[in-house]
């Protein structure tokens, strides 16, 4: 024990002590806001890669951008990226960040359904489903339970197969080859089930919507319980998204 808390003095908590209240340095992009500046709306759009921009009136779209930033480069005096990590939401519209709108994105109480937190307020074991997707995401959900984050302190795990989940969550754009895997997983899970899409392409497909190798009719039959935008996702933003979803459950 002794030479533990050796270690423990020389290099402090290896863990965020509260993820709810972390400073992330001003280089990351998390939520965008839009002055009411007056520029060519429609370059701006045309910049976008994804059409994550929207004229007429201004808008950026979370759930379709990759935060590249390029619109804040091209057009600094309109676009900019503050650091707020808390952007996950159950409400698809919230991602849709509106001119001079400089609230923070958060759960709509209304549509957080009852039974989770009822059945999962303590405990929430989740399977993460790669559906097409290119590594980043899933390297980034995986770091949720590493010392830094271990977001296994609150309950939150991950579990190796879907008849001992409690939900799946989504990464990737969903391609045909992922489709029919994808829906036996969810349908490997016992009910209540929860669903969340984590990352651009696995909310809208991102760079690749559109793309004829893609699948996305199965998201049209299910609810989706936490949309966590990010490209890829940063693990606080996972984590204290699905946080306040068990939080806000039964309200």
């Amino acid at each position: 024990m002794i030479e533990s808390l050796k270690i423990w003095q020389h290099h402090g908590r290896q863990f965020i002590f509260d993820v709810s209240q972390v400073n992330l340095p001003e280089v990351f992009r998390g939520r965008p806001l839009i002055s009411n500046a007056t520029i060519d709306e429609d370059a701006a759009a045309d910049l976008c890669p994804t059409g994550a921009i929207l004229p007429r009136p201004m808008r950026i779209d979370m759930g379709k951008c990759i935060f590249c930033g390029e619109c804040a480069w091209a057009f600094p005096e309109k676009f900019k990226f503050v650091n707020d990590y808390k952007t996950a939401t159950n409400d698809r519209q919230r991602l849709v960040i509106a001119e001079e709108n400089h609230t923070a994105v958060t759960l709509n109480p209304e549509l957080v359904r009852a039974e989770i937190k009822k059945y999962f307020g303590n405990s929430l074991k989740l399977r993460q489903v790669s559906a097409g997707g290119e590594n980043s995401n899933e390297m980034e959900l995986n770091a949720c339970s590493n010392v830094n984050f271990d977001m296994s302190r609150f309950g939150i795990d991950w579990v190796a197969s879907p008849r001992h989940a409690d939900g799946i969550v989504i990464t990737g754009a969903i391609s045909e080859n992922m489709a029919e895997p994808l829906k036996i997983c969810y349908e490997a899970v016992a009910h209540p089930k929860i669903v969340i899409l984590a990352g651009t392409e696995a909310i809208s497909g991102g760079i690749f919507a559109g793309s004829p190798a893609l699948n996305r009719s199965f998201l049209d039959t299910i609810r989706i319980d936490l949309y966590v935008p990010g490209n890829p996702v940063h693990p606080l933003t996972f984590i204290n998204g699905v946080l306040e979803m068990m939080r806000r459950s039964g309200l």
